[in-house]
């Protein structure tokens, strides 16, 4: 799974990186500790190009009364993506990139204390999570996006970790999740390749969702 991670691009690094148009507002500052329902930034296909654009983390379905009817919906499994009720339109039509530095991922000791790992990818280029997004209107007919992170089984790299890790899409891979160069974007709902990414223990500091700061990625 993917429940925290850390982004410290620019939006306009963002925006060269994408070659996606901005809209809207995003923060300048980095983010060492993104938490769920936070607003994140998304890049997305959209008539003809890319945009750069926010949105709530937690994915809420259509049908739903409130943003807090049911679980968060941080996650979405890629093997039941194209099944559930809840994801399967937006796997076939909204699908999404998330960039980020890299994702937190947690161990427990044999005294049940949570042991938290920084996931990172070794050359440290942004690591792009492929996500599933879904538009919710308030009793208001307030517009709100909302999305939720594709996982799949862990790589021999972190199974030691974690039995899930979130679907890294490679830069060739980015028109084909956008939908942008046709069908066949369930095939890149698979682990990474061994031997791209690296993990190491970090302060328990960042256990707390309110934690922030650059020291949240010091080895401990």
């Amino acid at each position: 799974m993917c429940g925290r991670f850390v982004l410290t691009l620019s939006p306009e690094d963002m925006q060269d990186l994408f070659g996606a148009t901005l809209v809207g507002q995003l923060s300048s500052t980095a983010n060492y500790n993104v938490c769920p329902t936070q607003s994140i930034p998304v890049v997305a296909a959209h008539e003809g190009g890319r945009v750069l654009t926010s949105m709530r983390w937690g994915f809420v379905p259509h049908w739903a009364t409130s943003l807090t009817d049911g679980p968060l919906l941080i996650n979405a499994r890629a093997e039941t993506l194209a099944q559930k009720a809840a994801f399967r339109a937006a796997a076939r039509r909204r699908r999404c990139l998330i960039p980020s530095a890299g994702f937190f991922e947690w161990t427990t000791d044999e005294y049940g204390k949570k042991l938290p790992w920084y996931v990172y990818q070794k050359d440290n280029r942004p690591m792009c999570f492929a996500a599933i997004w879904q538009a919710w209107r308030d009793a208001d007919n307030r517009r709100i996006c909302t999305v939720a992170i594709v996982t799949t089984t862990a790589n021999s790299d972190l199974e030691a970790i974690h039995h899930r890790m979130p679907v890294v899409v490679e830069p060739q891979d980015w028109p084909l999740w956008l939908g942008e160069s046709g069908h066949g974007a369930a095939a890149l709902m698979r682990p990474s390749p061994p031997g791209r990414v690296d993990a190491y223990r970090v302060d328990p500091a960042v256990n707390k969702m309110s934690a922030s700061g650059p020291e949240l990625l010091t080895r401990y």
